[in-house]
């Protein structure tokens, strides 16, 4: 700061030695003015003589000129720039920074919005889980309580299966042994598990419905027959699943045992 001010001094000293000369100019000689002094009263003190100079007044256009000629000097007057280095602050570093590319703005907004929706999947799912379960639970709780869930309206068929009571032979066991005995080894599985269902519908009350299939029988009818009773509808159901959807024979002791303990497990006797 201090040399700044002291070149400033520096540029201005010429214009002041521009000034001094031209006052020192315009001012008359001391012969001229001895003379205009003569026809006036001399002017003398203790011997001596004293000369009285009187200068005269500058016009100040005339020093306005030479003030413009001193700064048209290209060594004395002029402009300077001058340039200084300093540190931005934040607000203008924000000003001067490019935009950033809008592709990658795309893509953290994209991100943003398949996190959001994610969250909000995951809660739907969870929620309809948690609904499932306790619909299920719901269920078991009623089978497992023992209180009797009967239908309204006793189905007659479930599936394409007739379960009426009288579409049946009185014995059941004996009926589906001729039909073995014939070869027609799915008729007789069929009339055997057509008299389960009968049976569990109208002896047992099992709210057996018209959609329901071979597993909702079995977990239906669990509460409600002796485990022995269960043991062997289960028997029943998988000799009728090995013939009607695999194709398979089932072997004949097997058929024989569930022929033979048809109304001992599925009787009134059977009941839990």
């Amino acid at each position: 700061m201090r040399l700044r001010e002291g070149f400033a001094s520096l540029r201005v000293l010429p214009l002041m030695l521009a000034l001094m000369l031209m006052t020192v100019a315009v001012l008359p000689s001391p012969q001229a003015h001895a003379a205009d002094a003569g026809d006036g009263e001399p002017a003398q003190k203790s011997g001596s003589r004293v000369v009285m100079l009187t200068p005269k007044p500058v016009a100040a256009s005339q020093v306005q000129a030479a003030a413009s000629a001193v700064a048209a000097d290209p060594l004395l007057g002029g402009q300077e720039k001058t340039r200084y280095l300093r540190f931005k602050d934040d607000n203008a570093r924000k000003k001067d920074e490019p935009a950033k590319s809008s592709m990658a703005e795309w893509w953290v907004e994209l991100i943003k919005n398949l996190g959001t929706g994610l969250r909000i999947a995951m809660w739907l799912v969870g929620a309809a889980l948690f609904v499932w379960v306790l619909l299920r639970l719901r269920e078991w709780l009623k089978l497992r309580g023992g209180a009797p869930v009967v239908a309204a309206v006793a189905p007659t068929h479930v599936g394409s299966l007739d379960i009426r009571p009288e579409s049946l032979p009185d014995s059941i066991g004996a009926a589906a042994r001729d039909l073995w005995q014939q070869g027609q080894a799915r008729a007789a599985l069929s009339l055997l598990y057509r008299g389960a269902l009968s049976r569990l519908v109208h002896v047992h009350a099992v709210p057996i419905r018209a959609a329901s299939t071979e597993s909702d029988c079995l977990s239906l009818s669990e509460p409600r027959l002796a485990p022995s009773a269960h043991q062997f509808l289960s028997r029943l159901v998988g000799g009728w699943q090995t013939v009607a959807y695999a194709g398979r024979d089932l072997d004949p002791l097997d058929f024989e045992q569930l022929c033979a303990g048809f109304d001992a497990h599925l009787g009134e006797g059977a009941a839990a």
